[in-house]
């Protein structure tokens, strides 16, 4: 196939799938052990699960799991991963518990194969339900969809829960993400145990993988917390949504070869971005179909606009 020209060479993706416990040092060892393998094995880049350095702790609303929480700055688990990806030569996006002054996020910091930072994405879209409490922890991100430039492609990088929203992918595929990853902690419903999501949660990226003609991958963990079982299931998949590896339910790394020019060369030639039509997805800027999100940080946002925004809806009955 004759790929279009500035794209990035084919290379190999790892996704790790593992047990976490109670213990950090632990957690990161099994996790850098993982990493290795993967080097080994001819992994370029290395995604592992979302907040692997603890157990999933926001099953429960407990004040004390702040303490877990640390700024970027100085964090001592970037500076690890960090020094790995130099050495080894890989790109590993890191995600930990960040705290920002009186902020706390769920963030992701990609570090390229040279060690140094590309940058920092913190988490959109916060769920809040029974076993999965991220509300109680986590503002809702403030630094948008990001995509991320490193030596061997342009990633684009949600966390967990980002993963269900098409609007997540669509906008990272529009930065230009060669690859969209997703580092997770899923698993059972501790109060609805008859409630399986691992195929809908699998489905769903696999339609990102459809609908904007790009590769998806996700690393989950696996195992017994408290109420929660973890399910695994971590997976790569191509353009056409095809799966190139599977780890279903055990521990181990998953590996694929992706190839940035034939997706790009697919992705033009289907169509699905020549024949959008922004103009005509205004109801997606809005939070029930009908008013305007209003964004009253914007300093181009005038009098009259926000006056015309917070007219009440016309009666149409």
């Amino acid at each position: 196939m004759t790929t279009l020209p500035m794209t990035p060479a084919p290379f190999s993706l790892a996704v790790i799938q593992c047990p976490l416990g109670s213990a950090r040092d632990e957690n990161v060892a099994r996790v850098v052990a993982h990493i290795r393998d993967a080097a080994a094995r001819g992994a370029n880049v290395i995604l592992p699960p979302e907040l692997f350095e603890t157990p999933y702790f926001p099953q429960h609303e407990r004040e004390d799991h702040f303490a877990l929480a640390r700024p970027r700055s100085g964090h001592p688990l970037l500076a690890e991963l960090s020094a790995l990806a130099r050495e080894l030569e890989v790109v590993i996006p890191v995600s930990f518990f960040e705290r920002a002054g009186q902020a706390f996020y769920n963030s992701v910091v990609v570090i390229d194969a040279d060690g140094s930072e590309r940058g920092l994405y913190r988490k959109a879209h916060i769920p809040d339900g029974p076993g999965y409490e991220e509300k109680y922890y986590f503002r809702p991100g403030d630094t948008g969809f990001q995509v991320f430039a490193t030596r061997y492609a342009k990633l684009g990088v949600g966390i967990c829960w980002d993963q269900w929203f098409p609007e997540c992918a669509r906008a990272m595929t529009l930065l230009g993400a060669d690859l969209l990853l997703y580092p997770t902690a899923i698993g059972s419903e501790p109060e609805e145990p008859d409630l399986d999501t691992r195929d809908p949660w699998r489905r769903v990226m696999i339609g990102h993988a459809v609908a904007n003609a790009i590769p998806v991958a996700a690393a989950n963990r696996i195992g017994v917390e408290d109420a929660i079982t973890f399910y695994g299931t971590s997976f790569i998949a191509d353009h056409r949504g095809d799966l190139l590896a599977d780890q279903k339910g055990e521990e181990g790394v998953a590996l694929a070869t992706i190839d940035p020019g034939a997706s790009a060369t697919y992705r033009a030639g289907f169509g699905f971005f020549r024949d959008r039509r922004p103009g005509l997805y205004g109801a997606l800027l809005t939070a029930d179909g009908s008013r305007p999100v209003l964004k009253l940080d914007r300093a181009e946002l005038d009098r009259a606009e926000l006056d015309r925004a917070l007219q009440p809806p016309e009666n149409n009955s």
